[in-house]
């Protein structure tokens, strides 16, 4: 490994995937020679809660420890009321969606519907959403928002493990699962984590002489709690426990955990090529819509951040992408929090030319960027884009193949 690469990301930016959706300043408008056929969406849940309790109670644990011991420095005991704050408020609700996570989805429904009115009345929508409540509830946010702004609308909705292929492939994928039982990663990433994550912020929570192998985990736990809090509510000022080259260490450790697991890197495109069944869904989808073979022009999909990071993986959209066999150079390249805030999504938009020839725009967290790897144009005939995408899911199904076989 080269040498770390120190980034200086804002203190909102290292919030990381926990960062909260932040909306565009303008809905991009198509040109008026292009009309609106379909619009495939793919998302996030919103902001939540904390997903468990675990981080809370490891970094109380360590805490409680200090306090018991007569180490507990006035920051400790700050944070210690704080950790019993957020599970007094947690209680119950580990992993639901907040009222910001369910106006993040309203907000981008309702910006679709402001944007494309012609298509959205009395449109027949259909969205599915992993089994998982959070994402049930921002499908729910999301539709009831369309349906308000237009009550026009037919709306089916699915939900539960029957989604799975789609929503979670992580869960089933077998050569994945083996792929992260294995951990080929793991020597590597141990040692970029010894060399970058901190052991000061723990440090100033406790006087007591203590390993630091055990101050950093403490300092990894401690971001984790605190790096989630906006997402539920609870308005915090990280500079109070974190400088800011702190805190873009701990950031990039978590953002390249994220890297290893759930894209393709120099390890396996394992993590990418999961998402091959979902973007021949796109694929189907849109050929249906196009040959008259499906009603519902409007198509919703709400996964995790797990579903997203394979998927804008493997279809190569910028910054979403990349492999090195520098893992320093990681967080200069692939950021968690451009790939995945919380309800960020894609969505690719069919629209019909005065020729009839059909093109697609691809609109990453609801900016267009271009489809095609290589390729710099945002509208894309859907010819060449569905040769691109079939090119991609082709090559993930032959890797996928070769892994198994490998193993």
């Amino acid at each position: 490994m080269q040498g770390n690469a120190q980034t200086n990301f804002s203190f909102e930016q290292c919030q990381g995937s926990a960062m909260p959706y932040m909306a565009p300043k303008h809905v991009i408008a198509h040109p008026d020679s292009l009309t609106p056929v379909m619009i495939n969406h793919v998302g996030r849940h919103g902001a939540r809660y904390l997903t468990s309790s675990d981080k809370v109670k490891k970094v109380l644990g360590f805490l409680d420890e200090a306090e018991k011991n007569g180490t507990l420095t006035p920051l400790g005991s700050e944070l210690r009321s704080l950790c019993r704050k957020v599970i007094d408020r947690s209680a119950g609700r580990w992993g639901t969606l907040d009222s910001l996570g369910m106006a993040e989805q309203e907000g981008i429904a309702a910006r679709l519907c402001e944007a494309y009115p012609h298509l959205v009345r009395n449109a027949t929508i259909e969205a599915i959403s992993s089994y998982v409540p959070r994402c049930i509830m921002s499908m729910d946010c999301f539709t009831h928002e369309m349906a308000r702004q237009d009550n026009s609308i037919t709306v089916y909705t699915s939900s539960g493990r029957i989604n799975s292929p789609l929503m979670r492939p992580f869960d089933i994928d077998t050569t994945y699962i083996d792929f992260v039982r294995d951990e080929p990663y793991k020597k590597a990433y141990t040692i970029y984590c010894d060399s970058i994550v901190p052991s000061a912020p723990a440090l100033r929570l406790s006087t007591a002489n203590i390993d630091t192998g055990r101050l950093r985990d403490a300092s990894l736990a401690e971001y984790s709690m605190l790096a989630g809090l906006q997402a539920m509510g609870i308005d915090i000022d990280l500079r109070h426990y974190f400088t800011d080259r702190e805190i873009n260490a701990l950031w990039s450790a978590r953002n390249l955990d994220q890297y290893l697991v759930r894209t393709a890197s120099r390890y396996s495109s394992a993590p990418a090529d999961i998402a091959a069944a979902l973007i021949r869904d796109l694929i189907s989808t849109t050929d249906q819509v196009i040959d008259g073979r499906l009603d519902a022009r409007i198509q919703l999909r709400f996964g995790h951040a797990e579903t997203m990071m394979p998927l804008l993986s493997l279809l190569r959209l910028p910054g979403c992408y990349y492999i090195s066999d520098n893992l320093a150079s990681v967080a200069e390249n692939w950021q968690n929090f451009h790939v995945v805030p919380m309800a960020s999504n894609l969505q690719l938009k069919l629209f019909r030319a005065t020729s009839g020839r059909y093109y697609v725009r691809a609109d990453f967290n609801e900016v267009p960027v271009p489809l095609i790897d290589g390729r710099n144009d945002i509208y894309v005939p859907w010819d060449d884009a569905r040769d691109y995408l079939t090119s991609i899911v082709r090559k993930a199904s032959l890797q996928s193949r070769s892994e198994t076989i490998d193993q």
